[in-house]
């Protein structure tokens, strides 16, 4: 088995820290302790300081969380990206818009997303009926993240508009996390209704704007840069592609419907139980140990959750009794949900 964090998941995908580094401004702007934040979720100043240094995504993922209370913003993420400079993104950027059409652009933003965040993967659907980009977290809890995300959509909203020059509207917008209503002000920025508690994070578009032609932009220039950020890509981490990484993916999202047997899982990966247990033999690890690891891990994501009572906590892992819970957990920690809580 590959290594693993304190919290049960694999090696910690890291990003540019862009996003932090633009919650921490905000933070410094209205009179906020900035270090006590960073101490809290325990990332060094320079992560945040300096675009050269790469910041654990988790740690970003925590970072807009705690800034999100101090700032009380609860659309932090959707606010941010509302008011950046897009050239600070850098590279990946200055790619998209020297790109020759807006479907060039998007398939350049699906390769080289990984040099600013490691934590996600695009996927990118042209067809006749629709543009559809959707954002998978890899190795990454994604019940763990909502400001983010928001961020993400917004900014690559955003750059379709700029480098279009046209006001796109998505035919929809969908965004795995819950909200009780969507805000006045998102609705209006995208310029359709925006499904909370859907079952993928994904927007998409209308088939023509593939074709969009990129204003201003340069073929010469694009070959250029495409050379730089190959290079870029060259120099991170391969995307973990295991199978391994993908049930943990799928897990929290199947857990809350009681569906936790391999086949569940084999049949939500698009691939037969005997294929799913072959290519775990093959990483040397079985589907128990993986659902009781991720079990194990969420769990203490949950319960740090003030908010969340434990009967709900035990419904999202895909427990029908409390009781079953409370003794997984134990021994999972030697203590009861309360006790750890």
């Amino acid at each position: 088995m590959r290594s693993r964090t304190p919290d049960g998941f694999c090696t910690i995908p890291t990003a540019t820290g862009g996003i932090a580094r633009l919650a921490c401004a905000r933070m410094r702007e209205l009179g906020t302790d900035v270090a006590s934040v960073l101490a809290e979720v325990g990332a060094r100043p320079e992560q945040v300081n300096d675009d050269a240094v790469r910041l654990e995504v988790p740690k970003q993922i925590r970072i807009l969380k705690l800034a999100s209370v101090e700032l009380q913003d609860e659309l932090l993420g959707f606010h941010l990206a509302r008011n950046f400079d897009l050239r600070e993104i850098g590279l990946v950027y200055y790619v998209i818009a020297s790109s020759d059409r807006l479907a060039d652009a998007l398939l350049n933003v699906k390769r080289y997303s990984t040099i600013m965040n490691e934590g996600i993967r695009l996927n990118v659907r042209l067809d006749e009926r629709a543009v559809a980009i959707a954002f998978d977290y890899v190795d990454i809890d994604r019940q763990s993240d909502r400001h983010q995300i928001e961020f993400w959509l917004v900014t690559l909203v955003r750059i379709c508009r700029q480098v279009t020059d046209t006001r796109l509207a998505p035919r929809s917008l969908k965004f795995r996390h819950r909200r009780d209503e969507t805000p006045a002000e998102m609705r209006s920025f995208f310029g359709c209704d925006v499904e909370f508690g859907a079952d993928s994070d994904e927007v998409i578009f209308p088939a023509p704007v593939a074709s969009l032609p990129i204003v201003g932009s340069d073929n010469y220039l694009n070959d250029l840069l495409l050379r730089y950020a190959e290079e870029a890509l060259a120099d991170r981490p391969q995307v973990r592609a295991s199978l391994q990484s993908a049930i943990e993916s799928v897990l929290p999202q199947l857990l809350p419907h009681a569906k936790v047997s391999a086949s569940d899982v084999a049949q939500r990966l698009a691939i037969s139980t005997r294929t799913l247990s072959r290519k775990l033999r093959d990483e040397n690890v079985t589907f128990s140990e993986i659902l009781e690891e991720t079990r194990a891990a969420l769990a203490k994501r949950y319960l740090a959750e003030r908010d969340l009572p434990v009967t709900q906590i035990a419904w999202l892992l895909g427990y029908s009794e409390v009781s079953s819970f409370t003794h997984a957990f134990k021994r999972w920690t030697g203590m009861t949900p309360r006790q750890f809580r």
